[in-house]
């Protein structure tokens, strides 16, 4: 099966399309496939022909999502709490990565046509050596793709993701790239495996579940979360209409928070600048507030310095990162 299934909606899928795409679409979708386990039980067959069927029903949501102009969405393929499962189930799903991927590299040209770009967002050293070589090459050759984005989060939790962006940032802190003061939440942001995406506007999760199970925590504080009780193998396309119906809904409420948010942190970042400013003025025997100038001065100086030493660090990982890359696939697509 195919990545992206080629294909067009039904003349009563298109028609229901027009419909809700004159209202707010999501731009970026999370998936949670859960309940392929569960679907191979109700169908009386191996648990890896559930995976493999979940793995079909990607190709197909990811079709729905083109057509209705989503061009961004996240999956939770695999998570490091799945290595607890059994030792044949494991070598399964590890079995079906590698079967997956290597077709995904079979398909360069339909990748290239649809302009996709794959992303691989988790702890990769944790997955053994040859698929990290096959995900190595697939988001190598994809990386300059832009029309539309797949992330999928394999060997992923979110604590884990958070965990390891404070050690980048410490890492830069101990190299010199940059200030402890430079640490913030718009920093952390940056350093998250999704830092070249925007947050989801939308977060599904299937199977009848009702938590996230340790995916997106960070990002998804201000998206529309919808959990539906149809099992992953089994969704459909009049499934994800609802589930956008649903963020439709609640997009005013939701925007409305995202902008408050937004607004607070600049507003904190602005209040830390200015407190380092005071300290400086304070030291060079400067307390009058009368000198407006060169306080203002100061604030250009400390905001300049700051965007510079963060725009370096940033710099700085993303090449550790595409090294990394670059060492299991040294003749990159």
């Amino acid at each position: 099966m195919s990545w992206i299934r080629e294909g067009e909606l039904t003349i009563i899928e298109r028609f229901c399309a027009n419909i809700i795409k004159a209202g707010p679409m999501p731009k970026h979708v999370a998936f949670i496939m859960d309940g392929n386990r569960r679907y191979a039980q109700k169908c009386h067959v191996e648990r890896q022909q559930g995976h493999s069927q979940g793995f079909d029903k990607l190709a197909q949501t990811l079709r729905w999502c083109l057509n209705l102009g989503i061009r961004e969405v996240t999956v939770y393929a695999f998570s490091i709490e799945n290595f607890k499962r059994s030792k044949e189930e494991v070598d399964g799903l590890m079995d079906l990565a590698r079967q997956k991927f290597s077709r995904l590299l079979e398909e360069q040209e339909n990748l290239k046509k649809h302009g996709v770009c794959i992303r691989v967002l988790g702890d990769l050293p944790l997955l053994p050596v040859d698929i990290q070589e096959l995900i190595a090459q697939a988001v190598l050759a994809t990386r300059n793709y832009n029309k539309c984005f797949l992330n999928v989060c394999f060997a992923y939790t979110s604590r884990h993701e958070i965990s390891n962006a404070v050690r980048e940032m410490a890492w830069g802190v101990e190299q010199g790239l940059l200030e402890p003061s430079d640490v913030s939440e718009s920093l952390l942001d940056k350093c998250l495996y999704t830092n070249n995406s925007p947050d989801p506007d939308l977060l599904i999760r299937t199977s009848g579940e009702v938590r996230l199970s340790d995916f997106l925590l960070w990002q998804t504080s201000h998206s529309c979360l919808v959990f539906q009780s149809v099992l992953w193998p089994e969704y459909s396309f009049w499934n994800l209409c609802e589930a956008i119906l649903q963020f439709q809904m609640n997009y005013s409420a939701l925007q409305k928070a995202r902008d408050s948010y937004l607004e607070e942190r600049r507003q904190q970042q602005l209040e830390r600048d200015q407190a380092y400013v005071s300290r400086k003025l304070q030291q060079e025997g400067c307390l009058s507030h009368g000198d407006s100038r060169r306080r203002r001065s100061l604030l250009q100086k400390c905001t300049a310095l700051r965007e510079e030493r963060i725009q370096g660090f940033l710099q700085a990982l993303e090449h550790k990162r595409a090294d990394f890359l670059e060492r299991l696939c040294p003749v990159s697509a």
